[in-house]
């Protein structure tokens, strides 16, 4: 073992892992060492913690992964003892999603979610941190001071990226298409305003069009955008801001206008790395979802140990991936 890891263990400078502190432990005690039962009284410091997470359509791979990689980082977190509840909402309603919130909290030594910002999420976020149990957000914000951190992917920078993209891979100026689904997701507010701003600063020869909604359904995502091909033969590229990316893919191959459009989406999903590979889909913007899962524990716990302030963010840039990479 290193000495820089033997470092961190007797001077608590950085987290270890927990089998790798008890073989710190072990030796010091085998030498003799005058701090080995202050180092193994601070093994059994190590906090208890149930984390609660509270998600949106369970049948999404998406988000099925997200799942995964927050329960894979409540387990592998060596500051805690922690167990993961995960919930999903499918009817992501306002109201639902709050109900949801208000059953869970109370189970739970912190939550973390994924929802639209609305009034009544945010009176039961108020709720939940009242009674002390500190709420973060996942994927995007909420307007709410009582929530403890937000940590998401850096989507002014996804939806500059996407302007980029688009612009800079057109074959010529001419209409770009906006997806998002609901206007209530701060991320995907901020998306379209950083695809907005960067072409109108770096690309006037083209038109941004009023974002059409889609709810991330990639079924209505699939209809919007046929609409969207046939209302506009001047459309050059098509931004999926939210979800939905899937229906984008297929209805750009049955039109088979990915000659024409240039398109960007979120999530690396098998339909969008398909479309990557043939040339439908151009970039996909991809939550990085390991680093995010890490980032929502050390924030959820940061947040018990009032480490986190209320309105912290952690902002990570998307993963980006082309034909070249998949």
């Amino acid at each position: 073992m290193s000495v820089a890891t033997v470092d961190r263990v007797l001077n608590r400078r950085l987290p270890v892992r927990g089998d790798t502190a008890a073989r710190v432990t072990e030796a010091a005690e085998a030498i003799g060492y005058h701090g080995a039962g202050l180092l193994k009284r601070r093994l059994l410091e190590v906090p208890r913690r149930h984390f609660g997470f509270l998600l949106q359509k369970r049948s999404e791979p998406f988000y099925q992964a997200l799942a995964a990689g927050l329960s894979e980082a409540v387990e592998a977190a060596d500051f805690i003892r922690g167990r993961a509840s995960i919930a999903f909402v499918d009817e992501v309603s306002p109201g639902a999603i709050a109900a949801r919130l208000r059953e869970l909290a109370p189970r739970v030594d912190a939550m973390a979610l994924v929802a639209v910002d609305h009034p009544s999420v945010n009176e039961a976020v108020a709720w939940a941190s009242a009674q002390g149990k500190p709420v973060v957000t996942l994927l995007t914000d909420l307007t709410t001071p009582a929530r403890a951190a937000c940590v998401s992917v850096d989507r002014r920078r996804s939806g500059r990226t996407a302007a980029w993209a688009i612009t800079r891979l057109a074959r010529q100026p001419g209409k770009i298409g906006i997806l998002i689904g609901s206007h209530r997701y701060l991320s995907q507010e901020l998306s379209e305003i950083a695809c907005r701003g960067y072409v109108r600063e770096y690309a006037p020869a083209f038109q941004v069009l009023e974002p059409v909604v889609v709810l991330d359904d990639p079924r209505i995502a699939h209809e919007a955008v046929i609409d969207m091909l046939s209302s506009n033969p001047d459309l050059v590229g098509i931004y999926s801001a939210g979800g939905g990316g899937d229906g984008v893919a297929r209805a750009i191959s049955e039109e088979k206008a990915g000659e024409r459009v240039v398109v960007v989406c979120n999530e690396l999903t098998p339909t969008t790395r398909s479309a990557l590979g043939d040339g439908t889909v151009d970039l996909v913007l991809g939550t990085p979802i390991a680093a995010l899962a890490r980032k929502a524990v050390e924030a959820m716990e940061g947040a018990l140990l009032g480490r986190v302030a209320g309105g912290t963010q952690f902002l990570l840039p998307a993963d980006l991936h082309i034909s070249e990479s998949i």
